[in-house]
């Protein structure tokens, strides 16, 4: 399985689609999957970058890693991948704790890439509620007047990074809250079904291809 820009997974409910977006600059000097390297580098985090991705309503692009006992388990069980929200909206009831397949992606950070800072904090912040998180935005934006206060203080209270770009590279301006092990977060309904995303992208893009049983 070979994931292709514009493919589309839908949840179940005929809204909040997965969209695979086409890799492209978005006014910053590099592409997506070359800003997403460079950002994974300064920012310290593990896993794969995975391809750009419409989630939640909001561009941005994943950074994980295959939880190895989790996806075994889930491999011998034929537990595959849960794309409906629906039915994942269950999975946080109190009564279906053993009942539920477990998390086998963990994921590192969310990037949001854009070339205004407003519009890449609104990317970013829906998912700083459950993983690292951090806005990529130009260096004309960074280096403005005012970037300060407005840009990184908004950034500061959700624990946003904060990271700019030009020619000559990338540059931390600020640093985001860390998650040292997101599975350990409290999982909720919408975490669970982005995990659920993540996991399935990660089998498309570098596992081996599984048998479901």
């Amino acid at each position: 399985m070979t994931a292709t820009p514009g493919h589309i997974a839908r949840d179940g409910r005929g809204n909040g689609q997965i969209d695979l977006c086409q890799t492209g600059a978005h006014g910053l000097p590099f592409s997506v999957d070359r800003l997403a390297e460079l950002a994974v580098d300064a920012l310290g985090w593990t896993g794969s970058v995975l391809p750009a991705m419409r989630l939640l309503g909001r561009r941005i692009v994943p950074v994980a890693e295959l939880v190895p006992d989790a996806h075994a388990e889930r491999v011998c069980l034929g537990s595959e991948p849960v794309l409906d929200r629906t039915e994942i909206a269950t999975w946080v009831w109190p009564e279906m704790a053993d009942r539920v397949p477990p998390a086998a992606a963990r994921v590192s950070g969310v990037l949001a890439p854009a070339r205004h800072w407003r519009t890449a904090l609104t990317a970013a912040v829906p998912f700083a509620r459950f993983t690292s998180a951090a806005l990529v935005v130009p260096r004309r934006v960074s280096d403005r007047d005012g970037f300060v206060s407005s840009c990184l203080m908004r950034a500061r209270q959700f624990g946003v990074a904060v990271l700019s770009v030009d020619e000559d590279g990338i540059r931390t301006e600020l640093e985001g809250r860390s998650f040292e092990d997101s599975a350990s977060t409290q999982q909720t309904a919408v975490s669970r079904w982005v995990n659920e995303v993540v996991y399935d992208q990660l089998l498309a893009t570098e596992a081996p291809a599984p048998s479901w049983g």
